[in-house]
């Protein structure tokens, strides 16, 4: 996996993301027109959800959908997806493989470099062209207009909520995010947005704003609390989708009756013990609220939440929720997050490697775990969830 990080890794202080030399890659591995619709999902939350939903549509519609996600929820496979189905081993091997060829065909890098989730990105769509895909599901690494997605402009974008995450980034206010997400669609393309703030929503004004109900789905088939809005607005994505048919109801009542969430609302038992985990990717107030009534809707009772916010996050609005619940912040070794930011002093502050199927277990029977996706990752791994396959089409229950 070095392809995908060496150049992120080698980084000097004060380099950003190099886009006209993602163009130029993109260019070498002959995928700037990617030969399939592209559906683009950006947006500060929900982003995962949305693509998730959009695909598993338009695999019921009978499209061959190929969907790239950032972060992947337990390996880097999970990034790069065909119906539903992460990618094997020996095809991201062979991925790497191409894009690191392609890579030194290139002058060497100056002043920026090729980002992680950008590569992915490119491996996705290159994969997409080898699967035969038919549509293609890109979900923003970070931003619209700044990030890899905008080099493949979409017949539709769909905008999750906006808030104002990587300040001083994508901009310093939450109009000038919502300007650079914006930024991802062309003059063709169909933009959809879920409802946002008021500064967000003078911005997106030209937009298709997609409420409850939106989706033309029944309530019984899109997912609980907060994920609904994003599961609605992929839906409503898809089906703006050039030459998109309706699916028969019973073959979109059966694949989206399929979709597992894992990292959003999930439930999962700790090997080896009686402790279940609730873990949800929640990263502001609402996330938290709205994850602690879950697990209050089923347990009654909390007995201890394990959160991992960066100074991006809100750590703020999550500790204002949290109140006096007994707490474990965890802090990830990883070097684009910071985590400078002081926890209450009750709280107990650890590293990533101590959260194991032991020390999770001596935290009591029903533990909620919350945080940023890279975190409830290595939750997801840690307690063996099966991330391998999102949804179930009709092909894939045919015996072979």
């Amino acid at each position: 996996m070095d392809v995908f990080f060496r150049e992120w890794e080698r980084r000097a202080p004060g380099e950003t993301r190099d886009i006209g030399r993602a163009r130029a890659l993109a260019r070498a591995l002959g995928v700037l027109a990617p030969g399939a619709p592209v559906l683009t999902v950006v947006g500060s939350k929900g982003k995962g959800t949305t693509a998730i939903y959009a695909s598993a549509f338009l695999a019921a519609a009978g499209r061959r959908v190929c969907t790239v996600t950032s972060p992947g929820l337990r390996t880097n496979r999970d990034r790069i997806r065909i119906d539903g189905r992460a990618v094997s081993p020996e095809e991201l091997a062979f991925l790497a493989g191409a894009l690191d060829a392609a890579i030194g065909t290139l002058p060497p890098a100056s002043g920026g470099y090729l980002s992680p989730s950008g590569l992915f990105t490119l491996a996705g769509v290159l994969h997409a062209r080898r699967a035969g895909a038919d549509a293609l599901v890109l979900e923003a690494g970070m931003g619209g207009r700044s990030d890899e997605v905008s080099l493949f402009p979409p017949a539709v974008a769909a905008i999750t909520p906006i808030f104002r995450e990587h300040a001083g980034v994508l901009g310093d206010t939450e109009a000038e995010i919502a300007e650079e997400k914006l930024g991802v669609a062309g003059p063709e393309t169909v933009v959809l947005s879920a409802p946002q703030s008021p500064r967000v929503a003078e911005v997106l004004r030209d937009a298709e704003i997609v409420g409850p109900g939106g989706s033309g789905l029944p309530a019984g088939l899109l997912p609980a609390g907060l994920g609904r809005a994003g599961a609605e607005l992929g839906v409503a994505a898809a089906r703006r989708m050039p030459e998109v048919p309706e699916p028969p109801a019973g073959t979109l009542r059966e694949v989206m009756s399929s979709i597992v969430l894992p990292g959003r609302l999930s439930w999962h038992d700790v090997p080896g013990s009686a402790t279940r985990l609730l873990v949800d990717s929640a990263i502001d107030r609402a996330g938290v609220a709205a994850a602690l009534a879950a697990a209050r809707d089923a347990w009654g009772t909390i007995d201890h939440v394990v959160v991992c916010l960066p100074d991006h996050k809100d750590l703020a609005g999550a500790i204002a929720e949290l109140g006096t619940l007994p707490v474990t912040s965890v802090r990830l070794p990883l070097p684009h997050l910071r985590f400078t930011h002081p926890t209450p002093p009750g709280w107990d502050v650890v590293g990533a490697g101590a959260i194991t199927p032991e020390s999770l277990a001596t935290l009591g029977h029903r533990v909620v775990v919350l945080g940023t996706g890279y975190f409830t990752g290595r939750v997801l791994g840690v307690v063996g969830a099966d991330t391998e396959r999102l949804f179930v089409t009709s092909a894939a229950r045919r015996p072979s």
